[in-house]
């Protein structure tokens, strides 16, 4: 039996907030941008396909939580939601809150910045804030 893990660049470019039934939930490490990841934790998949249909499900209602969490705390005018995986070749879903008003509006964000770091007080602020909101269950 294979343990989970979370792959290498995920865990540099990332902070892990906690975990769902399914997945681990990552905050990336851009303060432009709200932008968390979801990562099934299970290993070898690449593809929402090759999860067990259960694991579909529980993918699809934890990406919708997550969601609806994070419309509500951002006041999001949209989220961008995506599994592209084309450097990353483990399975995660990108959950990017959006602004009309964002510098990147209205073209996806992927690869169009450069990331600009959380600082600690930030950090700690928006760690606190999800916390509080229970956004981690």
């Amino acid at each position: 039996m294979s343990v989970f893990q979370l792959h290498p660049q995920l865990q540099q470019d990332c902070f892990i907030l906690g975990k769902f039934e399914l997945c681990q939930v990552l905050l990336v490490n851009d303060s432009q941008f709200p932008w968390f990841i979801l990562v099934p934790q299970r290993e070898n998949i690449s593809e929402i396909y090759q999860l067990t249909v259960e694991d579909q499900i529980m993918l699809v209602r934890e990406s919708s939580y997550l969601a609806q969490k994070l419309a509500t705390i951002f006041s999001a005018d949209k989220l961008n939601i995506a599994a592209i995986g084309n450097l990353v070749p483990q399975l995660h879903l990108h959950h990017v809150v959006r602004y009309q008003t964002d510098k990147a509006w209205s073209a996806p964000i992927w690869g169009k910045f450069a990331a600009v770091p959380y600082t600690e007080q930030q950090r700690e602020q928006l760690f606190a804030q999800l916390t509080l909101l229970t956004l981690l269950q």
